[in-house]
Order: C-alpha cells, then sequence, then structure tokens
C-alpha cells in the first residue's frame, strides 16, 4: 500500500508524482473535492485541478458526500490514483464515515491504487484528527478517529510562527505527532514511512 501524505500541493509537483511509481502520461487520478464544503471559499479547487491538468495529469473530480457504494466503485474503476484534497478534515473524514467511503478507500488501496493526500486528505489518514481545526464542540471518539493507516497524527501547514499554538493543539495527545510545512511529505509504504523535503522536518 502506497500513501503519499503532503501539506500541499507544491510537495506533489516537485516530489510526490515521482514517488507513485506512475509515469505522468499513464496517470488517472479520482480527485475528491469533498474537504471543501466544509470551507467558507472553495475556489482553491478550480485553482489547484488546473494546476495538476496543466502539468500533464488526467484528473476527473468527485464529491464522495451521499455517492453510495456502486457509484463509488465504479467511478474508482479506471483510476490508478486517489486524491483526497484539503479543506475541512472533520466534514470530510465524517462524510466518509457516513456512507463507509473509509471502508472502500482502504480496499481500493489494497488493490493497487496509491493514495495522495494533501492538508485534510492527510490528516485523515493518521490515528486522529482530534488536534485538526474546525472541530465542533463536544464531538463523540468515533468522529475523531482517523482511518489509521499512517500510525501518526499529521499536522499541515507548519510555520516557525505558528510553533506554540501547535504545541498547545498537540500537548494532550497520546500519540505521536508529525509537523508538516508546505513543500514537505511522508512516503508511507506498508510499514515504513520515509519523510521528504527540502527542509528539515520539524521537531518541536
Amino acid at each position: 500500500m502506497k500513501l503519499i501524505l503532503a501539506s500541499d500541493l507544491s510537495f506533489l509537483l516537485k516530489y510526490g508524482y515521482d514517488l507513485t511509481g506512475i509515469s505522468k502520461n499513464q496517470m488517472s487520478v479520482g480527485y475528491v473535492t469533498t474537504a471543501s464544503k466544509g470551507t467558507p471559499n472553495s475556489d482553491y479547487i478550480k485553482k489547484y485541478s488546473k494546476i495538476i491538468s496543466e502539468n500533464g495529469i488526467y484528473l476527473k473530480e468527485i464529491d464522495i458526500e451521499n455517492k453510495n457504494e456502486e457509484e463509488l466503485r465504479a467511478f474508482f474503476k479506471d483510476k490508478n490514483i486517489i486524491h483526497i484534497e484539503g479543506g475541512s478534515t472533520f466534514y470530510l473524514l465524517n462524510a466518509m464515515k457516513a456512507n463507509g467511503f473509509d471502508k472502500l478507500l482502504i480496499e481500493l488501496l489494497n488493490q493497487g491504487k496509491v493514495y495522495i493526500g494533501t492538508s485534510a486528505g492527510a490528516a485523515i489518514m493518521g490515528i486522529t484528527i482530534k488536534s485538526s481545526s474546525g472541530i465542533p464542540e463536544n464531538p463523540t471518539k468515533e468522529m475523531l478517529r482517523g482511518l489509521g493507516l499512517a500510525p501518526f497524527v499529521i499536522q499541515a501547514h507548519y510555520t516557525d510562527d505558528k510553533k506554540e499554538e501547535y504545541k498547545e493543539k498537540t500537548k494532550d495527545l497520546e500519540y505521536p505527532v508529525k509537523f508538516l510545512r508546505d513543500g514537505q511529505g511522508y512516503f508511507v509504504e506498508d510499514d515504513n514511512y520515509t519523510f521528504i523535503g527540502e527542509v528539515e522536518e520539524v521537531k518541536i
């Protein structure tokens, strides 16, 4: 199982697409936009889709919310990459759980499809999203449980001026936390994971 977990698109353009092991002219990406529905402005979806397409990669967008299993299987049948874009981590994860896409996704990845997650799409692959932004009051433990395919918690968009804020958000977590600057990511393959990025890995 291959997972490419990134803070942002810049990582994919520089490193991530090469990590898939698939040549660009053979890539068929199912681009999941659902997390954008939990944000006040989803204009970034059009911008990112345009950039990806201009880099010679075929993609087709899908909002997985309220889709049934048959519809989802049909859509992803001819896709060799599943890319889940960022936005609201909480909205995304609970939309996936509501229709069983969380379980179907794992099945599809076990069949050999490659996973790319940026921002919220990376965070849902961790153990919990408890420290993500935009969590409503009094959520159940199940609402915050990530897919657990990465053995840590992922915090994207780290910057040095947010160090204390990120320390506060993650101080009560009982799991290891990986902080990602934009332009950084993790390549997870089976039980192994590798940090990739020009600037050294964040340790706080």
